[in-house]
């Protein structure tokens, strides 16, 4: 189980990445931004496809494309369409605090899945990351100083709605995903999330290709070439760091994880976005968002132990989950 934990915390430090890139190419709008991501990841993933591609065709069927596209629309462009407009009105702090309540979200989903601890033993840890998602939230409507607490009142709520879309979209993606994976074992962990990254990388060029045909102004406005090359080359670094590699990372920790402690590891995501996000933005954290990180550490830390002496262990012996449960909650993000 402790190997588990580490490849989430790993995990999560390479996806938290996706949150400082909005920032970093504030000029394009979120369609850009999601479009640009996921070409280059379905790029990534085609060529990551071509080895296996003999064994993978012939077992895919009509149902696995259909969920396929289904999971990428929303768990990929979806989410990061929501993701990138919430950090562009209210910061990263904020919006990465918001989509922190995910191990919340996917804890309760995931209660009746095969390894859960049952909810009664989880009920203060998850209260307390519920709090510190309730701290952040008043801090990004109180009288702060920085650009969220000057932004108006409609800017804050737009940004905060989205935010709440993002949560939204992975929350049923990562149970979802994981539920057809369960019922549908023809597929490795990697082999699935090498085909889910191709569909998403096709769905993002359908929307490239709409970007085109409408007019220019409709969806952005113009900007120094060299700014597309910096969209690009991070959208590289973001598709080999945060997608390949840490959804493997999150393959490896959903194989000794039951679902609701590894949906808990999603909140190492919060952490390092913040952390990256005040490295960023060169400030210190806010009382609240200090209350918050407190809060979402303890609760996720008292959840690790509550599952350390869980009855996922006892049935596995060394934690390890069955190859069904490799799959687990999610294959990609």
């Amino acid at each position: 189980m402790q190997r588990g934990v580490l490849y989430g915390v790993l995990a999560g430090a390479l996806w938290a990445t996706v949150f400082v890139v909005p920032r970093q190419l504030a000029e394009f709008s979120p369609l850009i931004l999601g479009a640009g991501r996921y070409v280059m990841y379905g790029l990534v993933s085609l060529a990551a496809l071509l080895p296996m591609q003999r064994r993978v065709w012939p077992r895919m069927t009509r149902a696995d494309l259909i969920a396929l596209v289904k999971f990428a629309l929303v768990g990929n462009v979806l989410y990061y369409l929501f993701l990138a407009s919430a950090i562009h009105l209210v910061g990263i702090a904020p919006a990465s605090l918001i989509i922190g309540v995910l191990p919340v979200t996917v804890t309760l989903f995931g209660r009746r899945d095969h390894g859960a601890v049952p909810l009664s033993r989880l009920v203060w840890p998850l209260a307390m990351i519920a709090v510190g998602i309730v701290c952040i939230n008043v801090d990004v409507f109180s009288a702060a100083g920085d650009a969220a607490g000057r932004a108006s009142m409609l800017t804050r709520i737009a940004g905060i709605g989205c935010a709440a879309g993002a949560l939204v979209c992975w929350t049923w993606f990562a149970v979802e995903n994981a539920r057809y994976l369960q019922r549908n074992a023809h597929f490795s962990g990697n082999e699935w999330s090498v085909l889910w990254g191709v569909v998403t990388g096709a769905l993002g060029g359908l929307l490239w290709v709409g970007i085109l045909v409408m007019p220019s102004h409709w969806v952005q406005e113009p900007v120094a070439a060299g700014r597309w090359t910096a969209l690009w080359q991070l959208n590289l670094i973001l598709a080999i760091g945060a997608s390949w590699l840490g959804n493997g990372l999150w393959n490896a920790a959903s194989k000794r994880l039951p679902l609701t402690l590894s949906g808990q590891m999603i909140v190492f995501e919060t952490l390092f976005a913040l952390l990256y996000g005040f490295i960023y933005d060169h400030r210190l954290p806010h009382g609240l968002e200090i209350a918050a990180i407190v809060l979402l550490v303890a609760g996720v830390s008292w959840s690790v132990r509550q599952h350390s002496s869980g009855p996922e262990e006892k049935a596995h012996g060394d934690g390890i989950m069955s190859d069904v449960d490799l799959r687990g909650i999610a294959n990609e993000k």
